[in-house]
């Protein structure tokens, strides 16, 4: 009688046989990527890989998606690395994927162009968003391996071209897992000083993958946030990087990008030396013509005798002396007649010119003139005032 299998048994059985097959195990497999899902929450891969005749459901792992240097999506052509295993709980045959590569592709190559779309379509290549590098630094700041021979070309060109000029190291790897994050850091670190008004990032020539820290996402932005300006300096000038395009410059060289970012000393003393003949040209041109012109004004007007103006103003005040003195006699013989006019018309209104003619005036003992016999009584006393002398009289009769 045949063996009844149990669905767990016969399942366990067909997963052994597959485990136990060679060929089975860590094989590349080709085909083109559908029903892709990235499980956030778990960070675990899940697709199909098909062909224009069959699909075979795929899952990758965090631990092993993390490594992939793209961002898969269906319809991508792939190769994928893995293991051929059952899931036994429902019992059909899965591929775990542990490395995915672009098919026709490299996976650096393509992680580069999508990562280079997605910063375009943000705007981080604009060239309206570039800051101006600074043509007289007071200090440049310097991102690369404080070990290679970058620092170094660097050094020696800025010390070629303006030997006291300051500048400041901000190490970092720049290769290998941690250089991304380092690179950033120090980008980070130069700006927070507030020492340096130029940054150059670099590093050496090199492989694609040993030029890759350039080409994350984390150094991209972090150059893109920089408010000091930047000058990429990364491998030959035939490499062109992600921190290429959001730099604020681009060198071919770290040697070049010295270059780009130091003046030469003897170029500004010249300047400086033509500034200085010019100016003192243009000052002395400048005094010169002040020179004529006060020449001119001194030969001609007051300024060329100076006393002249003296003279004109006395003879002007002698004629205003002569004047005020015409003006104050006519004034006081003026106020002169008026006076004796005046004088004479007085005289007339005097008693005493009344009493000159033969009349007199009668008193009262008390001193008040007498204009009625009414005023006084008989044998009163009173007094009569001649135009020569005084009688004292006693009334023996009135007469109306």
């Amino acid at each position: 009688m045949p063996k009844i299998w149990s669905v767990s048994e016969l399942v366990g059985q067909i997963g052994q046989a597959l485990q136990e097959r060679a060929d089975f195990q860590n094989c590349w497999i080709s085909g083109e990527l559908s029903n892709f899902k990235n499980h956030r929450a778990s960070g675990h891969w899940y697709f199909t890989l098909k062909d224009e005749q069959s699909s075979l459901k795929g899952v990758m792992f965090k631990s092993r998606s993390e490594r992939v240097r793209f961002v898969p999506s269906d319809g991508l052509k792939v190769i994928v690395r893995g293991n051929i295993r059952i899931y036994e709980r429902e019992g059909t045959v899965q591929f775990y994927a542990e490395e995915m590569e672009p098919s026709g592709l490299g996976q650096l190559y393509l992680a580069f162009e999508q990562l280079k779309k997605q910063l375009a379509a943000e705007g981080l290549f604009d060239p309206a968003r570039k800051k101006e590098v600074p043509r007289y630094p007071r200090c440049v700041g310097i991102v690369t391996s404080p070990t290679g021979a970058v620092i170094r070309d660097i050094s020696n060109v800025m010390g070629r071209r303006y030997p006291s000029m300051s500048w400041v190291l901000s190490p970092a790897a720049v290769q290998g897992e941690t250089a991304p994050r380092e690179i950033s850091a120090a980008i980070h670190r130069l700006n927070r000083s507030n020492l340096v008004d130029v940054i150059i990032v670099g590093r050496g020539g090199g492989s694609l993958e040993e030029l890759w820290a350039f080409n994350t996402e984390i150094v991209a932005r972090a150059i893109a946030a920089s408010r000091i300006p930047i000058i990429s300096a990364v491998g030959h000038e035939t490499d062109v990087t992600i921190a290429d395009y959001v730099a604020d410059l681009r060198a071919p060289t770290p040697s070049a990008a010295a270059e780009l970012a130091v003046p030469i000393l003897y170029d500004l003393q010249f300047q400086a030396d033509q500034f200085r003949a010019r100016l003192q040209s243009a000052l002395e041109s400048q005094i010169e013509r002040k020179r004529q012109r006060l020449e001119g004004i001194a030969n001609k007007g007051p300024l060329k005798d100076p006393f002249w103006r003296i003279d004109q103003s006395r003879q002007r005040l002698d004629a205003l002396h002569m004047r005020l003195q015409e003006g104050m006699t006519r004034f006081v013989d003026g106020k002169n007649g008026i006076l004796n006019l005046l004088a004479a018309k007085l005289d007339l209104l005097s008693p005493l010119t009344i009493l000159g003619r033969g009349y007199a005036m009668a008193y009262n003992e008390e001193g008040r003139l007498l204009r009625s016999v009414k005023d006084v009584e008989l044998s009163q006393q009173i007094y009569v005032q001649l135009n020569e002398g005084r009688l004292g009289c006693k009334v023996t009769e009135k007469e109306i």
